[in-house]
């Protein structure tokens, strides 16, 4: 497991900074049993959608790319024109099912790659890279676990393969359910990993939002045993806790601003904004089963950007430049 030692922390006085990053990966079922054979890329053929917002807001988004993805010329086309014009930035996605070698059983607990063990995760790291390099022609530093699965070897394999950015914590969340981690206490400023200080987490931005404060998380908690009475509900319309994700992903613009001003209001100023690549495109995923939720779905990133650039002054950057910026405050 990425271990967490004291957040680093901008001052208060700095503007919040906005980061973008995209699972971009292949189409398949979620609610089904991991399937090799589902490689297909062509949601991508419709990526252009979110790209042309973050031109018009001027954000360097971050595509952290998976195998199928890299290694098939229709997704890595697009990809290459906005990391050759300077209007994205490329990471590495581990989806294990669907990426070489297979030596590992096809369970939803691998589906983690940090359920994997040190030699079967490193490997296909390894054969990912390698991939990521021969197609966009950069040496990768950033990554991002897929199904946010690190695990206990994962810091010494990124450490060694050369990453120095960590993006898969996802603050707030407990994926122990089939075998994930466990992140509910993670903080959700980023922080240095080990004491060497060599790989920078970034997690994502979630967190328990309310009145409840400490006991946050253990009223969440209770209350999903209490789903009948529909408890976690009449407490987030209380606001005593509500848990959530800055995610257009299932996740209201008022959510967003309600997570964004709470956080903010606690001295936090790097905030992650984290999608799917195949969401752009009607049916792909479990929130847009038509055109109408795509086009309610990109629409909720001018919302979220207006807001995040107009009434927070906040700045767009990237997982780089966070990286950069805070090497200087070490």
């Amino acid at each position: 497991m990425l271990n967490s030692h004291s957040p680093v922390r901008f001052p208060s006085e700095s503007k919040p900074q906005l980061i973008v990053v995209i699972d971009t990966e292949e189409e398949f079922d979620w609610s089904k049993n991991p399937d090799r054979t589902s490689t297909s890329v062509t949601a991508m053929s419709e990526i252009y959608r979110v790209q042309d917002i973050f031109n018009e807001y001027g954000i360097v988004p971050c595509y952290v790319v998976d195998y199928p993805i890299a290694s098939q010329s229709e997704s890595v086309k697009p990809l290459r024109e906005y990391l050759d014009k300077g209007q994205c930035e490329i990471g590495a996605h581990l989806h294990p099912w669907v990426n070489p070698p297979f030596t590992e059983d096809l369970t939803v607990s691998n589906m983690y790659p940090g359920n994997l063990g040190y030699k079967t995760e490193r490997d296909k790291l390894i054969t990912l890279k390698e991939k990521i390099e021969a197609s966009f022609a950069i040496k990768p530093e950033i990554y991002k676990a897929g199904r946010y699965g690190v695990g206990a070897d994962t810091r010494k394999i990124l450490n060694e393969l050369g990453f120095g950015i960590d993006l898969s914590v996802c603050t707030a969340f407990d994926y122990r359910g089939d075998g994930g981690p466990d992140f509910s206490d993670s903080p959700t400023e980023p922080y240095w990993v080990g004491s060497e200080k060599k790989i920078l987490e970034i997690p994502l931005t979630g967190a328990f939002v309310g009145s409840a404060g400490k006991m946050s998380k253990h009223l969440y908690n209770v209350s999903g045993h209490f789903n009948l009475l529909k408890a976690r509900g009449i407490l987030s319309r209380l606001s005593i806790v509500d848990r959530l994700m800055l995610s257009p992903e299932g996740y209201s613009t008022n959510e967003h601003k309600k997570l964004t001003r709470f956080l903010y209001n606690k001295g936090v100023r790097t905030f992650t904004w984290n999608f799917h690549s195949p969401t752009v495109v009607p049916g792909m995923t479990m929130y847009t089963q038509n055109k109408k939720q795509v086009q309610d779905f990109l629409d909720s990133f001018r919302r979220y950007f207006d807001f995040f650039f107009g009434e927070l002054s906040g700045e767009a950057t990237t997982p780089t430049q966070i990286k950069s910026q805070l090497e200087t405050l070490q």
